[in-house]
């Protein structure tokens, strides 16, 4: 039965390589079909790379640490208390540029689509040569 309230024991983490992802809120732990809530927390040095969510708009939200954030071809530094909004299907990265474990929050919606969650379009132009990442 999905959940009403998620507490540290009901999450679900999953490691990523741009770090450990806390879901909180998702199909399959709460009822959730426009909605998905993860905080993560990315390591100094790492990032997710340019990506786009083909059916998904997102927020970034920033809780601590320094994010280098792009949105398209526009790049923000951001820090706690700030933050992103990506419209669907829109190219966009979050790196790590400071010395502390960036921790920040990303909803998405919907959470129910058809296609895939992402794209990778870091290794495709001009994405590749706008902001090179080997991490």
């Amino acid at each position: 039965m999905p959940l009403r309230f998620v507490t540290a024991n009901e999450m679900q983490v999953e490691q990523l390589p741009w770090g450990p992802h806390d879901w909180l809120c998702r199909p399959g732990l709460v009822e959730a079909e426009q909605l998905l809530l993860v905080r993560v927390h990315m390591p100094p040095g790492k990032a997710h790379a340019f990506h786009r969510h083909p059916e998904m708009e997102e927020i970034i939200y920033i809780l601590e640490g320094t994010a280098e954030q792009w949105v398209d071809r526009e790049k923000r530094i951001l820090g706690p208390g700030e933050i992103a909004h990506i419209p669907k299907d829109v190219v966009h990265g979050t790196y790590n540029i400071g010395s502390q474990t960036l921790h920040f929050l990303a909803i998405l919606s919907p959470a129910k689509i058809r296609g895939p969650a992402l794209i990778d379009m870091s290794q495709e132009e001009p994405w590749k040569s706008l902001r090179p990442f080997t991490g």
